[in-house]
């Protein structure tokens, strides 16, 4: 018996026998770890049933997860969907009631991010700006710090003193688009990227030709499809982050991707230059002033000047987008603004800021067009607690991805009745049905992370979308019979920020006057700005690379 024994320690210590016990040692690890997986199920909202080790993932689609998360939550009748993203879970909010109860109720307890609490988020964090970036940044003091110093530059009290130098602007596009209608989406990333512009660094972008919005706009677009979950990559290293250790170079999956973050980036020269030389005041300089005072590092420069220009320009422009793709899907609700615009505003001058009382049609469009199409599809960045908590009986661990899906939030029936048609009437006063939110929509985001270029982005929007309304009548373009071309409302990029596909469609100034006034508002305009025109001398490929 002892020669057996003997026989069968040394079988077990053999090459096979190591293989056969590290086999059995990894389907105990996956069987105990897909055990933990379910016990945790029980407890959190309900969603689909998780595959081990890869979650749901895989049960993601090419394209548009928002979709298929609020399928999901009408299919399982909850406001909550919990979805796997390898072995952690996601919680992905589909009616605003239950967002504002956790990310506004609770704003002491999910202000945070996922990566700085317990689980990773492994390509806007560990592989991203991480804890020198407002937008990934943990919440505390330093995120307050940052906060406070963004507010100094689009805050609402800020905000207030850009009304003339957002006038102005907004006149130039709409000539833009006069003399220009096919390029109207050019002019409309121009407009919104020389507003930050100038409020950032002290300069206009008179071109939609400007490496400004030719290269940058062109990466955060890019960087914008990054944030997206998915079964492909980036976002499959959130399913497997161990695949993010791997060496760039050994690694294709990792091109583009590092843990290693230059502290100069871009945007910390462009703020740099434009506190040394700008002679117009602006943000670059409320920087570097108060830089030394609370010991502000380059790349923290940096992201706060970015961060600057990519709340102020890409929601804009987007927005823009999409309220023109609404009016041509829509057209009873052109008739109806220029009704409006005709009787309060007349023809010898166009709307401004100080009509927006007076024009409460309008402002519903306005509303209605950030509610319809929604620029930050998936509500940002997610948010994570800080602690366990619970919520209607769900356990919601520490640290847990929560997300708000604005698709599935601002297409719910029961707050927004018929939510693909585009009606503004649903928010005159008359017709307001409750929402948790006093504006009526939820597309900034939540709580203590809700977008800080809101003030600015709602302010461009009303006087740039009243000054095309009461300038143009917009319409399908028409094919070469004659006919009109319909648009697709649901022709959509994939993206974090999403926008319309590319979509033609006609600029007819409402009468012979209107046209008049828009050429001599629009040169007049072009004067009084002539005081932000200047040139950098960096572009952001040479940072970025060119691709």
């Amino acid at each position: 018996m002892l020669v057996d024994y003997t026989l069968e320690l040394e079988d077990l210590f053999a090459p096979r026998g190591i293989l056969y016990s590290i086999v059995g040692l990894g389907i105990f690890a996956i069987v105990a770890d897909y055990v933990r997986m379910l016990v945790l199920r029980s407890r959190l909202p309900p969603g689909p049933f998780p595959w081990p080790i890869v979650g749901n993932t895989f049960q993601l689609p090419d394209v548009k997860p928002w979709i298929t998360f609020d399928i999901w939550a009408r299919e399982l009748q909850t406001p909550i969907v919990t979805v796997w993203i390898g072995r952690n879970p996601t919680l992905w909010l589909n009616e605003s009631w239950a967002a504002a109860d956790l990310l506004e109720k609770r704003a002491n307890v999910y202000s945070s991010r996922p990566r700085q609490v317990r689980r990773p988020m492994v390509v806007f964090g560990e592989l991203g700006t991480g804890d020198n970036n407002l937008v990934t940044m943990k919440y505390g003091d330093r995120w307050r710090l940052h906060r406070k110093l963004t507010h100094h530059g689009v805050g609402v009290q800020a905000v207030k003193g850009y009304s003339n130098l957002q006038e102005l602007e907004s006149r130039r596009v709409v000539a833009d688009v006069l003399n220009d209608p096919a390029e109207y989406v050019m002019h409309f990333e121009r407009y919104a990227a020389s507003v930050v512009s100038i409020i950032g660094f002290g300069r206009r972008i008179n071109s939609f030709k400007d490496p400004i919005i030719t290269e940058v706009i062109a990466a955060m677009h890019l960087a914008a499809a990054l944030n997206v979950p998915g079964k492909s990559f980036p976002m499959l290293l959130e399913t497997f982050p161990f695949l993010s250790y791997f060496p760039r170079r050994l690694a294709p999956w990792m091109r583009g991707m590092s843990r290693r973050r230059s502290s100069r980036g871009f945007f910390f020269f462009l703020a740099k230059e434009a506190a040394e030389t700008s002679p117009n005041p602006c943000f670059a300089q409320h920087l570097f002033e108060a830089g030394p005072n609370h010991q502000l590092n380059d790349e923290e420069i940096s992201g706060l000047a970015g961060n600057l220009f990519g709340a102020g320009s890409d929601t804009t422009s987007s927005s823009l987008i999409s309220f023109v793709l609404a009016i041509c899907a829509f057209p009873s609700v052109s008739a109806q603004a220029w009704e409006e615009l005709r009787r309060v505003v007349g023809e010898d001058r166009s709307p401004t800021l100080d009509d927006q009382d007076s024009l409460p049609y309008i402002r519903a469009v306005v509303a209605e067009t950030l509610r319809w199409r929604p620029v930050a599809v998936i509500g940002g960045q997610p948010h994570a607690p800080i602690e366990d908590d619970v919520y209607n009986g769900y356990h919601i661990p520490k640290g847990t991805w929560v997300q708000a899906n604005l698709w599935g939030i601002h297409r719910n029936s029961t707050d927004f009745p018929s939510p693909d048609k585009f009606k503004p009437e649903r928010y005159l006063a008359e017709n307001r049905l409750p929402y948790p939110h006093r504006q009526g929509y939820s597309s900034f985001g939540f709580g203590r992370r809700v977008c800080s270029g809101q003030a600015l982005a709602e302010q461009g929007l009303f006087i740039t979308i009243a000054r095309l309304l009461w300038a143009f009548d917009i319409k399908k373009a028409l094919d070469e019979d004659g006919k009109e071309i319909d648009v697709d409302i649901n022709s959509y990029t994939n993206g974090l920020n999403m926008r319309p596909t590319e979509f033609p469609c006609r600029f007819i100034p409402r009468s012979a006057k209107v046209q008049e006034t828009i050429l001599r508002e629009g040169a007049e305009a072009l004067d009084e700005l002539q005081v932000y025109e200047g040139e950098t001398k960096y572009r952001a490929s040479d940072f970025w690379g060119k691709k």
